[in-house]
């Protein structure tokens, strides 16, 4: 499959790649401070269509599945949907592990940041998700100019003549101009040396 580079200087297209990554980070930010109230660092999770929280990184104990399913192969646990008291206990150690559960659960239902929606910035781009999801798509901003890679190739014109004829389109981001790779891969790693 092939990959078709882009940039943009509009300062529009430029501020929704920017929103996208504050956005981002705050959710970053949002998950550190969840890890804490659960004592331990939350997974940041991803789909084809959003970020997320995942599971919080706690001890394997036994004495946690109580509340948490077991492990997956990084060490995250989930918070189950009911709790699972052990068996031979009394009805008020049963009732106390009920409370502290729900406790846990409206903890997180509280303070678990919503997931962030990829596809909303894109759409505000003026790209077709459905191209995204067949083919992918990147964004970032460097020193105010906004870059993609897409697995797809977006033509003002033929937008402009679908969207004259009412056909289906991939999309036009407003000022994009196609670049060569080399042009893309500098941004990037310029991007990366400054978040180091």
């Amino acid at each position: 499959m092939s990959n078709y580079f882009y940039k943009s200087e509009a300062p529009e297209v430029v501020a929704i790649v920017r929103e996208f990554y504050q956005a981002k980070d705050l959710l970053n930010e949002q998950l550190v401070e969840l890890g804490n109230l659960f004592g331990g660092a939350i997974a940041p999770m991803r789909d084809i269509t959003s970020h997320y929280a995942g599971g919080v990184k706690l001890s394997a104990s036994r004495e946690l599945d109580v509340h948490w399913c077991r492990p997956d192969e990084y060490g995250y646990r989930s918070l189950r949907q009911q709790a699972v008291p052990p068996k031979g206990i009394t009805k008020e150690q049963r009732a106390a592990i009920r409370a502290e559960h729900e406790r846990l659960r409206e903890l997180w239902k509280e303070h678990c940041p919503p997931s962030l929606d990829t596809h909303d910035y894109w759409d505000r781009l003026n790209l077709n998700t459905g191209s995204l999801l067949l083919c992918g798509g990147i964004k970032f901003e460097h020193q105010g100019v906004a870059y993609f890679v897409l697995g797809f190739s977006i033509n003002q014109a033929d937008h402009e003549a679908n969207v004259a004829a009412d056909q289906p389109t991939s999309g036009w981001i407003t000022g994009a101009v196609e670049i060569l790779p080399s042009e893309y891969e500098a941004a990037r790693v310029a991007k990366l040396g400054e978040r180091a």
